[in-house]
C-alpha cells in the first residue's frame, strides 16, 4: 500500500492579539495515510482535531513541520509551503472538504452548488447537473429544496448539501469534520454507504469524529488527541 500523506511534526499556534498570548492549535503530530486508507481521529473540543484538518486543506498555514501529499499534478508537494496557485489547483481537483459550515456565494441554489464542483472539473453542465441530481438525492436532501438558496436551510440540511458537493467530485482525498453532526439515522446510513463507495473507488480520507459508533463502523486506524497532541494510536 502506497503513502498518500505524510504530517511530520506538524505544529500551528495562534497568537491572540488582544490578550498579548499564544494559543497551541497542535504540536508534534506525525502520521502517514496510505492510498485507499481512512483515519479518524478522536478527542475532545479544543484538543487540536480541527486544526490538523484546516492544515491540510490549507485554511491554517502551519507554524511548522511538514503536510507532504502525493499530487496527481504536481507529485510529492508540501502543503505547508505550497503556492496558493497550487493549493487552488489540487482544491479543485484532488481534495474535498466536507465540514459542519456551509460557504457558498448569496445568489446560488443547492443544485447548482453541486454542479458547479464537477464543472471545475471540466465536466459538461448536463453531465455535472445528472450527477448532482443523484448526489442529493443520495444524501436525502428534499427535491424542493434543490432550486432553494441554502443560506435558509437547517444545520442538517447545510451538512447534507456539503456532503453532496465534496463527494459528488469523488476526491483523491477526502477531509471530514463531523461528517454525521446534526444528521438523522437513515442519513447517516446514507454517508456510512457513500463512505464505503469511495473508499472501494480508491479515495483516501482523514476525519474527526465525536459519533464513536459511527466513526469505527468506517475507519482502519484511529488517533486520539489531547491537548494538541497525539497520545495513541489504536488499530481496529
Amino acid at each position: 500500500m502506497s503513502e498518500l500523506l505524510e504530517i511530520k511534526d506538524l505544529e500551528k499556534s495562534f497568537y491572540m492579539h488582544h490578550f498579548n498570548k499564544t494559543i497551541q492549535g497542535c504540536s508534534e503530530v506525525s502520521f502517514t495515510l496510505n492510498q485507499g486508507e481512512f483515519i479518524g481521529i478522536t478527542g475532545k473540543s479544543g484538543a487540536g482535531k480541527s486544526t490538523i484538518l484546516r492544515s491540510v486543506y490549507r485554511t491554517y498555514i502551519p507554524t511548522s513541520g511538514g503536510i507532504m501529499y502525493h499530487s496527481d499534478q504536481y507529485g510529492w508537494l508540501d502543503l505547508a509551503s505550497a503556492s496558493e496557485r497550487e493549493i487552488l489547483a489540487i482544491r479543485r481537483n484532488e481534495i474535498g472538504y466536507v465540514s459542519q459550515f456551509l460557504k457558498v456565494m448569496p445568489r446560488v441554489t443547492a443544485i447548482e452548488v453541486v454542479q458547479k464542483a464537477l464543472v471545475e472539473m471540466n465536466y459538461s453542465q448536463e453531465e455535472a447537473h445528472k450527477e448532482a441530481r443523484k448526489m442529493l438525492s443520495h444524501f436525502r436532501l428534499s427535491e424542493e429544496l434543490w432550486d432553494a438558496y441554502p443560506q435558509t436551510f437547517s444545520g442538517g440540511e447545510k451538512l447534507r448539501l456539503n456532503l453532496a458537493q465534496a463527494m459528488v467530485k469523488k476526491p483523491k482525498l477526502l477531509l471530514l469534520d463531523e461528517p454525521t453532526a446534526s444528521l438523522d439515522a437513515a442519513t447517516k446510513e446514507s454517508v456510512k454507504d457513500m463512505i464505503i463507495r469511495l473508499k472501494e473507488a480508491g479515495t483516501s480520507m482523514l476525519g474527526i469524529f465525536h459519533d464513536l459508533e459511527f466513526m469505527e463502523s468506517v475507519v482502519d486506524q484511529q488517533y486520539n488527541m489531547k491537548q494538541g497532541m497525539m497520545h495513541e494510536e489504536v488499530q481496529t
